[in-house]
């Protein structure tokens, strides 16, 4: 699905001053061989998108010189194969008071995953669940007001029986925060 604020309807024709083919010799067929293979087309879509979030379908077409309907298709696409999850609005913690991010890795009792699991998608600080290999069982991070807060977060991620040790790393800084476009820059060039 498109970012809602596409500034065209669903049924307008492309413009007349978007050309039908795809620019500079890129196959407008739909991306790569493999089912998680992107293009070219597919890489600058996203990185447009990516940039300028607030962006309608037209506009694209405008910009990378292909018709609305090809857009469309390779949106649509996107999201059917899981490429492209969502248009949502990238909010930092720290804007809304949760300045602090930690990384705690827990070890769990044997058969309790999923109440774990469960348990700690009840808690608001924490922001992602992953099951790891090596020391510990499951990666989480988790945010908070302050350090002192960050201790009632802890209080409240290992305050579970299926819960058994905890390490807690405080984040410095974040020198590379998530990003994505590099990697879709080299898949869309291979």
């Amino acid at each position: 699905m498109p970012p809602a604020h596409s500034p065209s309807s669903p049924g307008s024709p492309a413009p007349q001053d978007a050309p039908q083919d795809a620019p500079h010799g890129a196959s407008p067929a739909p991306a790569g061989g493999g089912n998680d293979a992107i293009d070219a087309l597919d890489g600058r879509l996203i990185r447009l998108l990516a940039e300028e979030p607030r962006i309608g379908v037209l506009e694209c077409s405008r910009r990378l010189q292909v018709a609305r309907g090809t857009v469309q298709a390779r949106l649509d696409r996107l999201q059917a194969k899981g490429v492209i999850s969502g248009f949502g609005p990238e909010v930092d913690p720290a804007a809304i008071g949760y300045p602090v991010t930690a990384f705690a890795t827990l070890e769990i009792s044997q058969g309790q995953g999923a109440d774990v699991r469960a348990h700690l998608a009840r808690v608001p600080e924490v922001l992602e669940l992953h099951t790891i290999t090596g020391i510990g069982d499951m990666l989480v991070r988790i945010v908070a007001r302050s350090n002192a807060d960050l201790q009632r977060v802890i209080d409240r991620v290992v305050g579970f029986d299926g819960i058994v040790r905890s390490s807690t790393a405080i984040v410095l800084e974040n020198p590379v925060p998530y990003r994505i476009l590099p990697l879709v820059d080299q898949a869309a060039a291979e």
